[in-house]
Order: C-alpha cells, then sequence, then structure tokens
C-alpha cells in the first residue's frame, strides 16, 4: 500500500512539473520605488510564484523550504515590475562577488526570462546578482545566450536576516511583443545558490529534453496596455590623446549619436550616427603561419547586440565591415602605416511579428580610402584605393509551432566603381518534433562574385540529431563547391570539398556517487577533396567532461587522425597538396572550484605524428585568487611546442621560361608559442569598476632545412635556398580602465592603453629581451581617452516639458 502510494505521489509530481505554471499579474496606478523593500501595500496582494525546482544538479528536486523563492509581477503602461523574495537560513553564507555588466562573479543570482509572444523560440533574461549587480541577454536553444545585447533597467538588490531581496522594474522598450491588448507572456524565474552550485527554476526545466526556452510557466494579466513612445538617444564625446616615437603628441576630440526608436511594439530600429569604436577591446594577434586570415572577435557593441537573427545561416562576419582594407597583401608585403577604413554609418531594423516572422534589416557604409602598401624586399610602395562599399543584409525568420524555424538571409557587398561585388543567399531550417526529441537542421547557400571577376558557387549541408534523453546521437553532410565565396561579409576558409560525420553521447540527468554532472562523446569527421575523391581531413576524437561532488571540474580527451591526409591548401597553389601523417594525440584539463578564493585551471596536452621526431606539447596554467569581494586577479600562462612542423614558406621559379614558379618550398621547424595574460578587477560598488588586462604573446618558428613539394605530395630535402624565412612574432598590449555606471544606460569610461607588437626574420631567444624591447619608448604606443555617454529617453524629457 505504501509503494502504490509513493507511486501515486510520484506520477502526480511528475505530471505538474510537465505542465505550465501560471502566475497572474495585476495593474497599479501607483509609483513603486525601486529600492529592493518591497514595502508599497500593493505588493502585498500580489499572486505569489512558488514551489520552485532544481535545474542542475539534481534535475527535477523540489528547492528545500528553507531556501524556498517566492515571486511577484506588477505592470503598468510603462513597465513590469519584479519583487523577489529569496530565503536562505544562513544569510551571512550568501557569496557576493562585486563585478562589472554582464559579468555573474561568484555571487548567488535571481533572474527572470520573459517570452511576449510565448512561442518557446527566444527569451529575454535579465539578471541581478546579491552584490547588486546587472547582466541582461537573449537566449534561444539555437544560438545559447547572447551577452553582447543590453537593456536599460532598473534593480535593487538588498541582504536581510531571512536571505536577500531584488525588486526590478523592466520598461516595454527592454522587450519585444505583439500589439494585441490582451497578452500572454511566456516566463520563468531562475535562482542560483552559488556556494551550492544549485540552480533552480520555477517552471520546471526536464533536462532530458534538448529545449530551454520552451520549457516556461505563463504570465497573464496584462491587458489595454498603452506603451510610450520607444525613441532612445545616446549622445556621446570622447577625447584621445595618443603619443609614440614615431610622431608628435596629438590630442583628437570626437562626438555623435547613437538612435534606438521603437516603430512598433515588436520592431525597433538602431542607428548610429558619426560611431566612435576608439575604446573597443585590442584583437589578441598571433604568428599565423597558415593559408587562412586570423579570424578576430567583434568587439564593437553595434555589431554584437542583439545579433541573433542576423546570425541565422552564419554568413555575417561584421568585421568586413570597416577596419583593415580588404587587399590581400602578397608574402613580403605589409601596408605603409596602419590603414582604418572608417565607418561612415550604420542601422539595424529588427522584430517579430505576432504571427512568428522575423524581419532583420542591416546595413553599412564605409567610406573611401587610400591605402600605401610596402613591399619589404624591393623596399617599393604601391597605392591602392579602397573604394566607398555599401554592406547589406537582410533576413526573413518564420517561427512555427513554438520550437522550428525556416529562413531566408541575403547579404550583399556594393563598391564603387570597377571593384568586386559579392552577393550570398542562403535557405536556412531548424525542425524539431512536437515532443523536442529529434531535430533536422540545414541550410543552402548560393554565392555570386561579379566585377573583377564571375565566379558562382554553392555552400550546403544537413544533419538530424536525437536531442533528448541520457543516449544521444546525430549525423551529417555538407559539400562547398570551388567557386563557393561568402568573404565579402563573411567569412570562409575552405571549398570544393564534401563531408561526412556523425556523433554520439552519453550524459548523466541527475547526480551520481561522485559526480554532480558526466557526460562522454564520440566525434568523427571525414571531409573529401571534391573532384579527387582524396581525403583531406579524418578525425575521430572521444572527450569526457565531468563536475564532482566538489565542484571541480575535469576532462580528458583522446584525439586520432589515423589515416594519412591531403592538404590542398596549404601549398598556396591550384591544385596541389601536401599529404600530412597520421596522428595520435590527447588533453586533459583541471579546473577547481571557483568559489574558494584561490582557484586554478591546469590544461596539459600532448600528440605524436608518424613521422620521425614530429610531435607537439604543450599547457596552459591559470592560477586565480579573489582577495575580497572586490578585488580579484587571474594569470593565465600558455606553452606549446611543435616539433619538426612542416609549412610552406615560398614559391620560386626554377625554369625561367615560366611565367609561374613550378618550385613550391616547405621548411622543416621548430614552432615555439608563448603567452602571459593578466586580468584583475578593482569593484568600489556594482557601478564602479577599475580594470587591468595585460598580454604579452610571443611565438618564432625556426627552420632546420628546405623541403620541395613534389607532385606526388611528398616532400623532399632541397639544397641551394638560402632567403631567411624564420618568422618571429612578438607583441605587448595593457589596458588600464575605470568605468562608472552614473545612471541607467550612462557610462563614463576612462582608458589607458599602451601597444607595442614586431616581426622579424631574425629569432632572438632571450626571452627577458624580446620581453624588455616591448617595453622601451621606441616600441610603445600610447593613448589616453575619456568617453562619456549619456542616455536619453524620449518620454522623460517630454514629461519635464
Amino acid at each position: 500500500m505504501k509503494n502504490h502510494l509513493l507511486l501515486c505521489f510520484l506520477f502526480i509530481s511528475v505530471c505538474g512539473y510537465s505542465q505550465k505554471k501560471t502566475l497572474q499579474t495585476k495593474f497599479i496606478s501607483e509609483k513603486i520605488e525601486v529600492d529592493g523593500n518591497l514595502n508599497e501595500p500593493i505588493w502585498q496582494s500580489a499572486a505569489v510564484a512558488t514551489d520552485f525546482i532544481m535545474f542542475e544538479p539534481d534535475n527535477g528536486k523540489a528547492i528545500p523550504e528553507n531556501k524556498r523563492t517566492e515571486v511577484k509581477v506588477l505592470y503598468d503602461n510603462d513597465a513590469i515590475y519584479i519583487g523577489a523574495m529569496m530565503y536562505d537560513d544562513n544569510p551571512d553564507k550568501i557569496l557576493r562577488e562585486i563585478t562589472q555588466r554582464d559579468n555573474f562573479g561568484t555571487s548567488d543570482i535571481f533572474g527572470v526570462f520573459i517570452n511576449g509572444f510565448n512561442d518557446g523560440q527566444q527569451d529575454f533574461q535579465f539578471f541581478v546578482n546579491a552584490a547588486d549587480g546587472q547582466a541582461d541577454c537573449i537566449t534561444t536553444d539555437t544560438n545559447g545566450e547572447d551577452y553582447s545585447w543590453d537593456a536599460v533597467w532598473k534593480s535593487k538588490a538588498v541582504i536581510t536576516a531571512k536571505g536577500w531581496i531584488v525588486e526590478m522594474r523592466i520598461p516595454y522598450a527592454a522587450l519585444r511583443f505583439s500589439g494585441e491588448n490582451k497578452q500572454t507572456w511566456g516566463l520563468n524565474f531562475f535562482r542560483e545558490i552559488r556556494r551550492d552550485r544549485q540552480k533552480f527554476t520555477w517552471n520546471f526545466i526536464d533536462s532530458k529534453l534538448g529545449t530551454f526556452t520552451q520549457q516556461t510557466g505563463v504570465l497573464e494579466g496584462i491587458e489595454n496596455i498603452k506603451p510610450p513612445t520607444r525613441l532612445f538617444l545616446l549622445p556621446y564625446s570622447s577625447f584621445y590623446v595618443n603619443a609614440d616615437a614615431r610622431q608628435k603628441t596629438y590630442g583628437t576630440l570626437k562626438g555623435g549619436l547613437d538612435l534606438k526608436y521603437g516603430i512598433n511594439d515588436a520592431f525597433t530600429l538602431d542607428m548610429i550616427l558619426v560611431p566612435d569604436f576608439g575604446q573597443t577591446k585590442y584583437d589578441d594577434q598571433i604568428l599565423n603561419l597558415g593559408p587562412f586570415e586570423q579570424q578576430f572577435n567583434e568587439n564593437r557593441p553595434f555589431f554584437t547586440e542583439g545579433t541573433d537573427l542576423f546570425s541565422k545561416g552564419n554568413l555575417v562576419y561584421s568585421r568586413r565591415i570597416g577596419g583593415v582594407p580588404t587587399y590581400k597583401l602578397n608574402e613580403n608585403e605589409s601596408f605603409a602605416e596602419t590603414p582604418n577604413v572608417s565607418l561612415i554609418n550604420a542601422f539595424k531594423i529588427s522584430g517579430r511579428t505576432k504571427d512568428g516572422l522575423g524581419v532583420g534589416i542591416l546595413n553599412a557604409v564605409t567610406e573611401k580610402t587610400p591605402t600605401s602598401i610596402y613591399n619589404r624586399e624591393t623596399g617599393k610602395i604601391r597605392n591602392e584605393i579602397e573604394p566607398l562599399a555599401n554592406y547589406n543584409v537582410l533576413v526573413l525568420d518564420q517561427r512555427f509551432r513554438k520550437n522550428s524555424s525556416v529562413a531566408f538571409v541575403n547579404t550583399n557587398v556594393t563598391r564603387n566603381g570597377s571593384f568586386r561585388d559579392g552577393n550570398v543567399t542562403a535557405l536556412v531550417w531548424d525542425l524539431n518534433t512536437k515532443k523536442n526529441t529529434y531535430n533536422l537542421a540545414g541550410d543552402f547557400k548560393y554565392s555570386y562574385i561579379n566585377g573583377v571577376e564571375d565566379k558562382k558557387g554553392i555552400n550546403s549541408q544537413l544533419n538530424f540529431s536525437e536531442t533528448s534523453g541520457k543516449f544521444r546521437y546525430g549525423v551529417g553532410a555538407d559539400i562547398t563547391t570551388k567557386d563557393f565565396d561568402n568573404n565579402d561579409l563573411g567569412i570562409n576558409f575552405e571549398t570544393n570539398y564534401y563531408s561526412l560525420y556523425g556523433n554520439t553521447s552519453y550524459r548523466i540527468l541527475n547526480p551520481t556517487k561522485y559526480f554532480n554532472t558526466f557526460n562522454a562523446r564520440i566525434n568523427a569527421y571525414s571531409q573529401f577533396q571534391k573532384e579527387t575523391g582524396k581525403l583531406q581531413t579524418g578525425n575521430i576524437n572521444f572527450q569526457i567532461n565531468s563536475n564532482t561532488k566538489k565542484n571541480h571540474y575535469f576532462g580528458i580527451g583522446f584525439d586520432a587522425n589515423p589515416l594519412e591526409t591531403y592538404d590542398y591548401y596549404e601549398p598556396r597553389a591550384a591544385d596541389r597538396y601536401v599529404i600530412r601523417p597520421s596522428k595520435l594525440g590527447g588533453f586533459i584539463y583541471i579546473s577547481t572550484n571557483y568559489n574558494n578564493s584561490f582557484a586554478i585551471d591546469f590544461n596539459p596536452s600532448y600528440a605524436v605524428f608518424d613521422e620521425a621526431g614530429r610531435n607537439s606539447y604543450g599547457f596552459s596554467l591559470g592560477p586565480r585568487y579573489r582577495f575580497s569581494d572586490k578585488l580579484s586577479l587571474n594569470y593565465n600562462f600558455n606553452f606549446f611546442r611543435q616539433n619538426n612542423n612542416k609549412g610552406y614558406i615560398d614559391s620560386i621559379n626554377e625554369d625561367l621560361n615560366l611565367a609561374t614558379p613550378n618550385t613550391i618550398l616547405f621548411a622543416n621547424r621548430n614552432v615555439i608559442t608563448y603567452s602571459n595574460t593578466v586580468s584583475g578587477k578593482y569593484s568600489l560598488n556594482s557601478q564602479m569598476t577599475f580594470n587591468i588586462s595585460l598580454r604579452h604573446y610571443w611565438s618564432y618558428a625556426e627552420n632546420k632545412n628546405t623541403l620541395s613539394l613534389e607532385r606526388n605530395g611528398r616532400l623532399m630535402d632541397f639544397a641551394g635556398y638560402t632567403d631567411n624565412k624564420n618568422s618571429s612574432f612578438y607583441s605587448w598590449n595593457a589596458d588600464l580602465s575605470y568605468t562608472w555606471w552614473f545612471a541607467p544606460g550612462s557610462q563614463v569610461s576612462v582608458l589607458y592603453r599602451n601597444n607595442a607588437g614586431a616581426f622579424e626574420r631574425n629569432i632572438n631567444k632571450e626571452f627577458r629581451e624580446n620581453f624588455t624591447n616591448l617595453l622601451n619608448n621606441d616600441a610603445l604606443s600610447h593613448v589616453f581617452s575619456i568617453s562619456v555617454r549619456y542616455f536619453i529617453d524620449y518620454n522623460e524629457v517630454k514629461n519635464k516639458f
């Protein structure tokens, strides 16, 4: 009888968890002060969301009574208000590290997830930590969490004798929803008790399912709201002082304006006029010995915020817009001076209708820029012109059945005059079964280049996967023709191939005796040259990732290329390839619990090739120490060595009767890389932070002997080549900054930056000398800048007048 009662209780509990919870909100006319007290009388009559359920690590377990959480929601014509009480029987143990925005630190967290269309596709997530810091992001199951998106909203967190309280005011301008009189929103609440590494949600998130955003509860009761005009201005003014040994110190004053306008409740126009990206993070440049360009992260806010729609099909690499000119430099060429293609202006329109149709339009114009290119061997300079260019992206994304979508994407780059233009069109699909157990995803892309050259190409991929349960798997294939080219606004390295791949994985859904989480995965990938069928890549790897009961992370992996492969890219010539030997390697990583004041990350790796004396090994070591809730410091050291690496160095013409080079030269070389980074912060409070970021990098390739590439792909000794093709690149970057969010959306930023870098053919192996050479006055460039940005809400200004 007792067993029957227990089974009934479990059945009722599971049924309750699988259904969507509903919370009723109510309209208010009185003013609420966002002070973390919840002392306005209206809060007492609001409905309560409670009975939170664990998401991780023990999925499905009810929150303990001494940690219960109660949340209430109110609304008016301008915003919704969240009041949350997080009970804790040991409030002194609540972790509360002070961090800058969008960085949770070692702190307890409360969050609210809102989907104004209740379509299970996209959540606007707002977080407050116990140190009163804010974070926000846009989340989709496809792309995960995008913290580059920032909204303007108010919050206050207060520690009490019973736990801690969060009060939030989220204006409608920060959300997207339909214009219907009666609103039904998707809603969920989140709480993390950091010291226990336990995460809870109000509506149960079943980890057996491969979806997060579709398992929200429901918010009802918002009716007949009259949202105000969504017009926001962000004027800025910046002053820069630049100094280095090559030119006289000079100052520059800049000013401009960013604009955000709500076309309606669902669509928003973002525009930048006279942009200023002078305070964006520096690029981590490396010694690039390969055939492909180095890909950099996008650090400019306009191009990182709210880009979910524009990421469909992975066709947009926004670093193409502005920055370095598009001219490809030859082996011995460099820019005579660091060029900068300025962005004249840019705008984007994005939003979604109540029927699930998402529309995204992005347009940017860059100015005509003269460029001087220096040949290091001949000493001559050639002048080129980067033309006026228009960059445009159009996305139409139709969602249906709350878990699937089909999108049309077009990117177009038009350059003034007789320069190259590029156009790419894609159809992208992401289809899920009703119960979110299986997924079919893929795309079809068509590129067309005209102007200096005309070429057309296609790229397509299709993959099928099981997305639920402990055991999961996936299979897929893709194909890219020789002339596919999306590099005018995207980035693509490899063409003229087809590939087949698959994976299978196992995970635990609830803690065991030894692990909180455990995941094992096998991946297999094979790529073939499309015309010859030769194997370009053949790889199989196995990985285990786990989190122990004491919240230390541990992982191990093995990687094998069991067969020789044919590399068609390293020779830098059409229809030529070099044969790569088989390889076997592995790695381990250990990351101790960041809750502790001292933690450390350690990651050694080793690989051996089926070639005499050829191997590679390295490690990264990252200790970190949290001195207090205000002060922390992180250090990371990376070392990597490749012995007897084989790589391209030159092409020569041994037959003077031939117009093109007929001998491709490789080098047998050792490649050694060191990097040191230091980052730290001192937070006066959640609005005011000092930050430091230092990076020293040194990598060199020392050639031991020269090899010629034979027509059969093998390498043979080559005598008589005397050019010095050694490579040594070292760089230094330092950022010291102070940021102050003096009002919602308004910021003062003070930055001192210095940097230096050099590329040399002669290798100096004295580490100390290489390092100190970067820090003298002749090498360093200095920038000091002050920037003030002020957020203006049109409605507040209108009300004042």
